[in-house]
């Protein structure tokens, strides 16, 4: 880890104090422009969010957009391969900005020519295409690829171009180049010599933010100092697009060959462009195949005659260039000059800020000394020079063991901050600064994990990290927000209070969370409620009559059975000593509409997708994509009740009237829609306008209702249980992964006494236990085992229904979503965190391994279930004559 020792304890770096103590002058902001007056004016959408992705993405500021909307409904450009005043127009202003462009890297159009793509990707694409290689032979060792390992896969993947022309690729370890800085090879090589050789490195790692020297342009270009030894002449690219974000660039200095950039990357808009800026001295050894539209000065249709135009820029820009992108980024150099004054100011500032942040995360320390943070860098956040505004780490627990980045990543985001984790498509450094070897990456693929997923520690060992970076908008108020939250989550007192974050209006800061009232919870008669639940004679649930229930909350009594032991949290519930007892259905819920309220019943029939109806509908916006809850906390207050006689789903919500939508399609033809439920392409139809219409007024934006359609099958991917053939096909509705989620009431209550908290008087106050229940949105409820016994359930049979345990729901921030209110509390997350040692699971996912429709088929509340353990160690006797009682014909 870098980093110094420190203070232990969870005290915050005072930022005073940070700038006293710096060794050199430091700046923060930008003079007489007021910070928070721009963060304020032009990126007010930020307001309550910590932004700290500027690495992936920086923002757009608003008046960067109002000027190129003002410009475009002003003038009237035309495509630039026309001859018309309108396209005249167009190329002119695209000339301008080739020219502001190289003014922005302090160059000319007599040193170097701007070729717009696709963005650095296709511009690294067309470098590894056109380059002049040399293949070997009988006379030659043939041209040599290399590229730093710290470099990120659109720079690696270019070895694969050159593999298919039979050139060496040759990856160089940072360390490597490094040691060829001292060594004196001024006379080993004829730099003017054949064949020619490129080197690729970035200005500075998207992983750790390291800035690697520009003077290694010059040391290889004139043989001084190889990548690999050999003759020939070296050719640089300057992987830039991570570095010219936030720092200036001298062209006229540091004379890559080739660089490549992503103007999103400086801008935050328009995204999708980039260039190659190429070297004069360099461009007319460019090889070009294909030819695009706007290339060619003549060519034949029926013989091989092709000449291409004269300039760089036409003969390498296939086709019409993103023209109106092209004239935004005129308003994105105005806009960032007049915000900041320049590049320079920038590098200062965002430097600061990450400085500050590396020195305050180095003194975090556990009370037994322990670090609370491990850093990757290879500098000490010394200066600018060698130091981009991009921290990489992983937090450890007090016993050195690292938290999985997808945790942190989920944690973060309750605190509405925005950070990314991974390898950031960098497999080299991440393996370099982890530990990982080639081996091991080998061996996370074959246990499932891919780059970009969430599986963040294989066998206890990290697979990435988490980055926070800055950008010229990000305010100390934000790295303090970042601070804090790794203080609260990690260094909380002894009483298990979290410190406060951020008062309410401060960046990082989220509403107070305002205690929903008890809710009523159901009753039968062969069911008592707990101590905590008051009973209400007036609730009812669904029970397959005739008519609708009322409104029903999630908060279910417990049956009275026997055990032989208690746990600890059932002793302070008040639940009865016995002994321990059947497994039994305590509740049954379903979720007509994805992400909304439950609707729950104490009998249901069965569909070859799960429970009739679970998850068959979902909101969605007006794109088209499926709302949850994790962007729309409003759409638990949303509740369906289904009616299965007049075949109808009734919604109601608070303020509006109730709306009825028929279960299925009518005759009349529906326009079918392809929508997206995690990763699979679904055929869906809308719901039509009216239900649109409610949606859209109560989220006070546009909404539709779009339902599964009846004839299409969704398959799951999970794996088959040992009673399936492998012709079994186990279909789904709109669910996420399984046909029923299951959870175990001893589970809940084991949670709940974690979360119990003390009141100024020293007396205890429950969590409470049917809040919790809600939050998991399970279908099955069970009482009867203790707590997590159902984690060790490989099937389980409810009467004569067979399921097999598919595996254990991994949460996400959801669970903090109070059901009742749509508010948040972050302890319910951190706590189940805390609990199953950073593995945030709680439920079990569950498939039919067998299931007969040709008769209905019910589930009941009250009916026992049988648990067989993995590994058939053991499993449990269902008495005889209730082995067939769910089953009805």
């Amino acid at each position: 880890m870098a980093g110094g020792a420190g203070q232990s304890g969870a005290e915050l770096l005072a930022f005073a104090q940070f700038l006293d103590s710096s060794p050199q002058p430091l700046v923060y902001g930008y003079g007489r422009r007021n910070l928070h007056e721009l963060r304020a004016r032009e990126f007010g959408r930020l307001a309550g969010t910590v932004y700290l992705d500027h690495a992936g993405a920086t923002l757009f500021p608003q008046s960067q957009l109002t000027s190129f909307t003002k410009d475009l409904m002003e003038n009237v450009y035309g495509n630039p391969h026309s001859q018309n005043i309108s396209s005249k127009l167009t190329h002119d202003t695209v000339e301008q900005v080739r020219y502001r462009i190289l003014a922005h890297f302090h160059t000319s159009p007599e040193d170097y020519t701007v070729i717009f793509t696709a963005g650095s990707t296709a511009a690294l694409k067309l470098v590894a295409e056109a380059f002049p290689w040399v293949s070997p032979g009988p006379e030659s060792s043939g041209s040599h690829f290399c590229y730093l390992t710290d470099s990120h896969t659109s720079v690696v993947g270019m070895r694969e171009v050159t593999a298919a022309m039979n050139i060496t690729s040759i990856p160089v370890r940072p360390e490597d180049m490094w040691l060829a800085e001292e060594e004196d090879v001024a006379a080993a090589s004829d730099p003017s010599g054949q064949p020619l050789h490129l080197f690729c490195y970035p200005a500075q790692s998207n992983f750790s933010g390291t800035r690697y020297p520009l003077s290694w342009i010059e040391e290889v270009k004139s043989g001084r100092m190889r990548p690999v030894s050999g003759p020939g002449k070296w050719f640089v690219l300057l992987d830039a697009a991570a570095y010219v974000g936030t720092s200036p660039l001298d062209l006229s200095v540091h004379r890559a060959d080739f660089v490549p950039l992503s103007f999103y990357k400086i801008f935050g808009f328009p995204t999708g462009l980039g260039a190659l800026l190429v070297n004069s001295r360099s461009a007319p050894l460019l090889r070009k195949t294909y030819f695009g539209g706007g290339t060619a000065a003549a060519y034949l249709a029926e013989e091989d005659f092709y000449i291409p135009r004269g300039s760089v820029a036409e003969r390498f820009e296939d086709g019409t260039i993103s023209f109106l992108d092209v004239i935004a980024l005129k308003h994105g150099f105005d806009v960032l000059e007049r915000l900041t004054g320049g590049m320079e100011n920038i590098r200062q500032h965002t430097f600061t800020l990450a400085q500050y942040t590396y020195a305050a995360l180095s003194t975090l320390r556990y009370p037994n000394g322990a670090p609370v943070v491990q850093i990757y860098s290879d500098s000490e956040f010394s200066s600018p020079e060698v130091q981009g505004p991009v921290i990489s780490f992983n937090v450890l627990d007090d016993n050195g063991n690292i938290i999985g980045y997808s945790q942190v990543d989920k944690m973060a985001s309750l605190h509405n901050i925005h950070v990314r984790t991974g390898c950031f498509c960098n497999t080299g450094a991440c393996q370099r600064h982890l530990g990982i070897s080639d081996e091991m990456i080998k061996k996370h693929l074959q246990a499932g994990h891919v780059c970009g997923d969430d599986v963040d520690l294989i066998d206890g060992q990290p697979t990435g990290s988490v980055r926070i970076s800055f950008g010229y908008m990000s305010t100390l108020e934000d790295a303090q927000a970042f601070l804090r939250f790794i203080i609260a989550t990690r260094l909380r007192p002894s009483h298990g209070q979290p410190l406060p974050l951020a008062t309410p209006g401060e960046a990082g800061a989220l509403p107070a969370e305002s205690e929903a009232p008890n809710a009523v919870p159901a009753t039968r008669a062969r069911c008592s409620p707990s101590p905590q639940e008051d009973a209400s004679p007036d609730s009812r649930v669904w029970d397959n009559s005739p008519t609708t229930g009322d409104a029903v909350s999630l908060r279910p009594p417990l049956l009275e059975t026997t055990r032989t032991q208690q746990t600890p949290s059932e002793k302070a519930a008040g639940i009865p000593d016995g002994g321990l007892g059947s497994h039994v259905v305590t509740n049954l819920f379903l979720y007509p509409i994805k992400s909304c309220a439950a609707f729950e019943v104490t009998r249901w029939p069965l569909g070859n997708q799960g429970l009739l109806y679970d998850r068959s509908w979902m909101v969605v916006n007006h794109n088209g994509i499926c709302l949850s809850q994790k962007q729309e906390p409003r759409l638990c207050l949303i509740q369906p009740f289904i009616d299965l006689q007049q075949r109808i789903m009734v919604i109601k919500a608070q303020g509006m009237e109730p709306i009825a939508v028929p279960l299925e399609e009518n005759s009349k033809p529906a326009q079918i829609c392809q929508s997206k439920v995690c990763a699979d392409r679904v055929n869906t139809y809308d719901c039509g306008e009216k239900i649109s219409s409610w949606l859209s007024k109560f989220f006070g934006r546009p909404c539709h209702l779009i339902k599964q359609s009846s004839d299409f099958q969704r398959n799951a991917r999970k794996k088959r249980g040992k009673d399936q053939s492998a012709c079994t096909t186990v279909t789904l509705s709109l669910v996420n992964e399984a046909q029923y989620l299951l959870i175990n009431r001893s589970s809940v209550l084991e949670l709940q006494r974690q979360l119990s908290t003390s009141d100024e008087n020293g007396k205890e106050e429950l969590f409470p236990v049917n809040n919790l229940i809600s939050r998991f949105r399970a279908n099955i409820i069970t009482n009867g085992t203790r707590a997590f016994e159902e984690e060790k359930w490989d099937e389980i049979s409810v009467g004569s229904l067979h399921f097999q345990v598919v595996g254990p729901c991994h949460r996400c921030q959801m669970i903090c979503i109070d059901q009742q209110t749509g508010q948040r509390n972050r302890n319910v997350f951190q706590k189940l965190s805390e609990r199953r040692e950073r593995k945030v699971n709680f439920g079990l996912y569950l498939m039919h391994t067998s299931l007969d429709l040709s008769s209905p088929c019910y589930l009941s509340v009250g009916s026992q279930v049988l648990p067989v353990l993995k590994e058939n160690i053991e499993h449990y006797d269902l008495p005889a004559s209730e082995k067939h009682q769910e089953v009805i014909s």
